[in-house]
């Protein structure tokens, strides 16, 4: 059985997380998405946790943690959720919306809260929830726990919504989902709603942007659109960076005008 872990935690507590799901299922087989979420990004973790977690097989159980709230009276919650082709997949975590575009993307889903502290740690942390609740519940239904056995389904979980992005006469109207490590401006604009051909041109920030197959047929330092391996409209820099050259930050407007000139490369 695969678990994945995904966490802003660095690379300390991860291990102990580890040893608890390893206590309860030594045949689990762990893996790490990322540690490495900045500090109390829900937004950030959400977003890896969506695009990475549909490329593991079903009956996977993601733990996932960015809980700035642990401790409070923000709920532990465990999600089901199945595709249209009958995959399974859980999600383990803190009702902060962390979970829901993973779940979501995945196909209908189900949130409990878990309240069955049968199944917690017997000392549990009031900041440490990693370890002492969610990695001992992911790891017994890796097992064969039923969902409906860690609590009670409810309807009023936290939810966290991207967005989506849309096409108007002239332009392309979005915002700011992702940036990920190379400053690559990651958008809601959904590849499916971009009909441009290799070469059009856009206009961001009055800046005339071609739209490109990939980062290296535009010259070191120029500014590029894309279809990122996301399947969202990107804005590039080659070999640079384009949250930097655009001064865009998460949930910033995007706003790109269509110019369909073509790019001189």
């Amino acid at each position: 059985m695969v678990i994945t872990l995904l966490s802003d935690f660095g690379d300390v507590y991860p291990a102990s997380m580890k040893g608890v799901i390893l206590g309860i299922n030594p045949d689990a087989n762990i893996v790490d998405i990322s540690h490495s979420i900045p500090r109390h990004d829900i937004h950030t973790g959400a977003f890896v946790l969506m695009t990475s977690a549909k490329y593991f097989p079903t009956d996977t159980v993601h733990i996932a943690v960015v809980d700035p709230g642990v401790g409070t009276n923000r709920r532990p919650v465990a999600a089901r959720a199945q595709s249209p082709d009958g995959d399974i997949h859980y999600f383990i975590g803190p009702d902060n919306g962390l979970l829901i575009p993973a779940a979501r993307s995945i196909g209908k889903f189900e949130v409990y809260e878990i309240i069955n502290r049968k199944l917690f740690r017997s000392n549990v942390s009031s900041v440490f929830h990693g370890k002492d609740i969610f990695a001992p519940i992911g790891a017994h239904i890796s097992k064969g726990l039923g969902i409906e056995e860690v609590g009670t389904e409810i309807f009023d979980f936290i939810d966290l919504d991207f967005g989506t992005g849309i096409k108007t006469a002239d332009s392309f109207l979005g915002k700011v989902i992702f940036l990920d490590p190379f400053g690559n401006i990651v958008t809601n604009i959904s590849s499916r709603g971009v009909e441009l051909n290799f070469g059009d041109i856009l206009e961001i920030e009055g800046i005339k942007v071609p739209f490109l197959n990939s980062y290296g047929f535009c010259r070191e330092g120029e500014p590029l659109t894309l279809i990122g391996s996301h399947g969202f409209l990107e804005i590039a820099v080659n070999q640079g960076n384009a949250a930097r050259f655009f001064d865009k930050k998460i949930d910033d407007e995007i706003i790109a005008y269509l110019s369909f000139s073509k790019a001189c490369t």
